[in-house]
């Protein structure tokens, strides 16, 4: 791909790892100047590849908590710093807990809405100037989404990700509340328990907020970035995508993080018109 992202000023919010980390690598390879907001900076004190930008100005490390209102209000300011006028191009919010295994309850993460309300901190210290937003969820969140996986992975979802996913489902419906998407209570219902009471306070008017894409990708699995291999020329069939992305839902298996990061910045950055304002599926 030959876009570049030269003088591009991102906020990286959940990239230590993953998607988010993946991503934010991309972006430092084309130029892009990224700020990391992260509990513990000393995470990437023996990443070389991170510090080769840190020292070359363009990866910023700064520590706080996006549970944390003011810490998010202070990412957005060292974020928007640098030549030209002050202000973040995009938004990166990869946030997610690292699960615990319960026999009873499956996975578990602490705070049970981590994501939801760390992305509330995000959308009620949004700038004035709205930059482009991505955001990662998952598939299976909501009843429709759910009968379109595969049956094999129906009781896995069901029985090991109903309370991460019930975060999900709450910072979905964040998004939808600033972007003036429709919701439907019935397919995808949360409680005050995710939400909190009041939570609609502070955030943008709804509908307001148009730059925004929610990525939901298929189960995340690590290995290669195929997209990487086929345009590379070393594998890949003739005319075969390496992965597939459509609108709304999906039916699939699996897609690797690496490849999910190559849609961040490759197909929804990329190419913003064709996918700016949509919630997208991506799977093998």
């Amino acid at each position: 791909m030959t876009t570049t992202y030269a003088g591009s000023k991102v906020l990286s919010i959940g990239g230590s790892r993953n998607i988010g980390y993946f991503s934010s690598i991309r972006l430092l390879e084309k130029g892009a100047t990224v700020t990391f907001l992260l509990r513990s900076p000393s995470t990437f004190d023996a990443d070389t590849t991170i510090q080769k930008y840190v020292k070359s100005g363009h990866a910023r490390l700064v520590k706080g908590d996006a549970l944390i209102k003011d810490d998010v209000k202070k990412a957005w300011a060292e974020a928007a710093k640098g030549e030209g006028e002050e202000r973040v191009d995009v938004l990166l919010f990869t946030v997610g807990g690292t699960p615990k295994f319960e026999l009873t309850k499956g996975f578990t993460i602490s705070p049970a809405n981590l994501v939801t309300q760390s992305l509330l901190n995000v959308f009620s210290t949004l700038p004035p100037h709205h930059p482009k937003i991505i955001t990662t969820s998952s598939t299976g969140l909501t009843k429709k989404s759910h009968a379109n996986l595969p049956c094999a992975l129906k009781p896995l979802y069901a029985y090991l990700l109903t309370i991460p996913h019930k975060d999900k489902v709450g910072a979905e419906r964040v998004v939808s509340h600033c972007a003036g998407w429709p919701w439907d209570a019935e397919d995808a219902p949360v409680g005050e328990d995710i939400l909190g009471s009041g939570w609609q306070d502070g955030l943008p008017e709804p509908g307001s907020v148009k730059d925004v894409v929610v990525i939901r990708p298929a189960l995340l699995v690590d290995g290669e970035c195929k997209a990487d291999k086929v345009e590379g020329g070393k594998g890949g069939k003739e005319g075969k995508e390496p992965y597939r992305v459509k609108e709304g839902d999906i039916g699939g298996w699996t897609v690797s993080r690496k490849d999910v990061a190559h849609f961040v910045v490759e197909g929804a950055l990329g190419d913003w018109q064709k996918w700016a304002g949509k919630c997208v599926s991506i799977a093998y």
